[in-house]
């Protein structure tokens, strides 16, 4: 039977059942319901067995980054170390350059302030930034008298501006070899005091002096540093200049920065053409890298000091 018809008694006859309107809302809200439960359910069924091609590429790159951030953790340790391997060597150059300690770089660093203003009173908050106001005070003039002190020093007529020039025209930071310090020697493969810095160049590549000076000595050898050039450059000052091809000065003569005073070569005992370069002072071996960033972009500094250190074979 029709469901859609009843049996009316009274009249003994079928009529059409009449729906009332919040049937139909009812019947309506229902099959929302339905619909929407259903999308749910097959939505879930589909995260859960099945994935979008975005969602196998984020999980790889989540599994990918997961193997490499202990070497990323790693690598940003030796990059901290390195920073602040650089900043002591600044320090150093500066001493060795002024003959006194680095100026801070910040001098508001040490002073905090803002520490503890929130729990002053209004009416005191003129007596703290007055405190603090000297403080300041104090740290500036501080600065101004180091700065003082610097440019007496550059100015004094006694004052010897270290050798700053790389002796090599055209130089890239990828030249660098090993610096002074224990290195492993290429004929004896033992680890052997390395006292200059190895500039790797061809041969006849010409070499020049760093600053104005005499020279003290010429040496010309087939053993040991081969053919050697040294410039004094006054206020115990030298430059030695190792393993040359030729040398195109003679002892005493007076020597201008940029002079060429010879070629790149193997005489000695080199491993390969270079330049090794030594700075010393009072006859102390001195870290040549220190004297380099004159002469190169901050950019190449960097990554001189980091080829030099990072070396562990000298070229002789």
């Amino acid at each position: 039977m029709n469901s859609n018809y009843i049996f009316d008694k009274n009249d003994i006859r079928f009529r059409k059942k009449k729906t009332s309107v919040w049937a139909v809302i009812r019947r309506i809200l229902m099959f929302f319901v339905a619909s929407v439960s259903m999308a749910v359910l097959y939505y879930i069924i589909f995260a859960l067995f099945f994935s979008t091609d975005t969602e196998r590429r984020l999980r790889e790159e989540n599994r990918m980054y997961a193997k490499e951030y202990p070497e990323l953790e790693r690598k940003e340790k030796m990059i901290s170390d390195v920073v602040e391997g650089l900043r002591l060597k600044d320090d150093r150059i500066y001493e060795e350059i002024f003959h006194t300690s680095a100026p801070s770089m910040d001098p508001l660093s040490s002073i905090d302030f803002l520490d503890g203003l929130d729990s002053i009173p209004d009416e005191d908050i003129v007596l703290y930034s007055a405190d603090k106001l000297e403080l300041l005070e104090g740290s500036a003039a501080r600065v101004e008298d180091n700065f003082i002190r610097i440019m007496k020093a550059v100015q004094d007529s006694g004052f010897v501006m270290p050798p700053m020039t790389n002796p090599l025209n055209d130089f890239s930071f990828a030249q660098t070899g090993a610096s002074v310090g224990e290195r492993i020697n290429p004929f004896y493969k033992v680890p052997m005091r390395h006292n200059g810095l190895d500039l790797i160049a061809p041969s006849g590549e010409p070499v020049h002096a760093a600053a104005d000076g005499v020279v003290r000595d010429v040496i010309r050898s087939r053993k040991g540093l081969g053919n050697v050039v040294e410039i004094d450059h006054g206020n115990g000052y030298v430059t030695r200049y190792a393993h040359l091809a030729d040398v195109e000065v003679r002892k005493g003569r007076q020597l201008k920065r940029g002079t060429r005073i010879g070629y790149v070569g193997v005489s000695g005992n080199s491993f390969a053409p270079h330049l090794h370069y030594e700075v010393l002072r009072d006859t102390v071996a001195l870290d040549p890298v220190n004297h380099m960033f004159a002469s190169v972009s901050p950019e190449d500094y960097v990554n001189m000091l980091i080829m030099s250190v990072s070396t562990g074979q000298s070229m002789d």
